[in-house]
């Protein structure tokens, strides 16, 4: 069975293959939504986007990008800066094996990748 180890709570579970990674992390305990999100969320239909997280190690034995999840992240570009690859949905996103997933990141508002000029000075 794969484990998924949540950084910011130290906690590893094990789950079965391709199982829901939302659906895990409640069962186990643990938060992922912020503030006011804990009540007012889409419930797991990949609508809402609060259940964010990023894959820290294994992004390979999570299941891949589907459209769905593509466009909500897409239409929350501060959230993705600086995380593009590794910033998923748990909602969306099926264990396939062992991971590191970190909680409610935060944005990068002061990363290098915020406040780049789109175009290179001429």
């Amino acid at each position: 069975m794969p484990k998924v180890t949540f950084v910011k709570e130290k906690k590893e579970i094990e789950v079965p293959v391709g199982a829901n990674l939302r659906q895990e992390a409640i069962k186990a305990g643990i938060e992922l939504y912020p503030g006011l999100s804990k009540y007012l969320n889409c419930r797991g239909n990949g609508l809402c986007g609060t259940c964010a997280v990023v894959i820290k190690s294994g992004l390979e034995n999570v299941s891949p990008k589907g459209f769905r999840e593509k466009l909500k992240l897409f239409t929350m570009p501060f959230a993705t800066i600086g995380h593009e690859d590794d910033l998923r949905l748990a909602c969306l996103t099926q264990v396939l094996g062992d991971c590191s997933v970190e909680t409610q990141p935060a944005f990068n508002w002061a990363g290098e990748n915020f406040w780049q000029k789109p175009y290179p000075n001429k």
